[in-house]
């Protein structure tokens, strides 16, 4: 027997994810159910408005370039951005989008993607911070100074390194144990960030190495002034009894373009500097060296 099809309508409102028709200029003709579950619009307040309107700041120029390949012929699937619902909170969406030039109109099928973005950027973080500390790991501090020296080369701006090795912290953490250790570094970690500037990085790289990044820095006599700050701010640390060794950095310089055009070079320099100035200390004061190694 004949079946009657109900109503395009009817199916598209079934839909979980939103689904719209767009005209040539952004003005949207058509919206589902689904589309004021997800943005808070209902279809009589989107209709006729510009989907633009609803799109990310952040997102505009990528979202409208998005549709002009879909107008050219060139659809663009699981294309992502951002919107700004009714109510003021953001949504990720991941959209598919066809141009119908016998119609006129482009059609997008939007699916939300806030949660598993969220996944994402938790993944993300994970994969580029150190967990104890929460400071960016190698990975990223490599990442950064990659394009903060290729900022230093073209604007023709200085850079320094500053390699960084906490000075007592091993006989601390083996006298009061790994727990005490790892908030020992924690704490330590909080002074360093605070003792930079708003642009600089503080990175950890190794047990109790790190290695900060100091954009635009002018010369090498502002890089040991800003060494001497993190160092003042390392004596604020409350150390974890009477008979811990005071926390101190040996700290290395490594300047841009003086000693290095790469990364490689700097950290490298920056490294045997470091360890220059902790043979130094150790010359001047002996004593302070014996003290710090753990006894037997």
């Amino acid at each position: 027997m004949p079946f009657k099809l109900p109503p395009l309508g009817e199916v598209l409102d079934l839909l979980p994810d939103a689904v719209c028709m767009v005209a040539p200029d952004g003005q949207l003709l058509m919206v589902n159910a689904a589309f004021e579950t997800i943005f808070g619009y209902s279809p009589a307040e989107a209709v006729g408005r510009q989907i633009m309107d609803l799109v990310h700041p952040d997102d505009r120029a990528a979202t409208e370039q998005s549709a002009l390949d879909a107008m050219a012929g060139r659809p663009r699937s699981n294309f992502r951005n951002r919107y700004i619902r009714k109510d003021g909170s953001v949504v990720d969406i991941q959209w598919s989008a066809k141009w119908l030039p016998e119609y006129q109109i482009r059609i997008g099928v939007g699916h939300e993607v806030t949660a598993l973005r969220g996944i994402e950027r938790q993944l993300e973080h994970l994969a580029s911070h150190d967990t104890l500390t929460g400071l960016p790991n190698r990975y990223h501090l490599r990442r950064e100074l990659d394009a903060a020296l290729a900022q230093a080369a073209s604007k023709a701006e200085g850079l320094a390194l500053l390699y960084i090795d906490l000075d007592g912290f091993k006989a601390a953490n083996d006298r009061h144990g790994h727990e005490a250790g790892d908030r020992l570094l924690h704490d330590a970690a909080q002074q360093l960030r605070e003792g930079l500037r708003q642009n600089d990085l503080i990175a950890r790289v190794g047990g109790d190495e790190f290695v900060a990044v100091l954009p635009a820095c002018a010369s090498r006599d502002d890089a040991l002034s800003i060494a001497a700050d993190l160092r003042a701010q390392l004596a604020l640390l409350q150390t974890l009894g009477s008979d811990t060794p005071r926390i101190d950095a040996s700290i290395g310089v490594a300047c841009f373009p003086t000693d290095g055009h790469d990364a490689d070079a700097l950290l490298r320099h920056a490294d045997a500097a470091m360890y220059a100035a902790k043979a130094k200390k150790r010359l001047a004061n002996p004593a302070t060296d014996r003290a710090s190694k753990p006894t037997s």
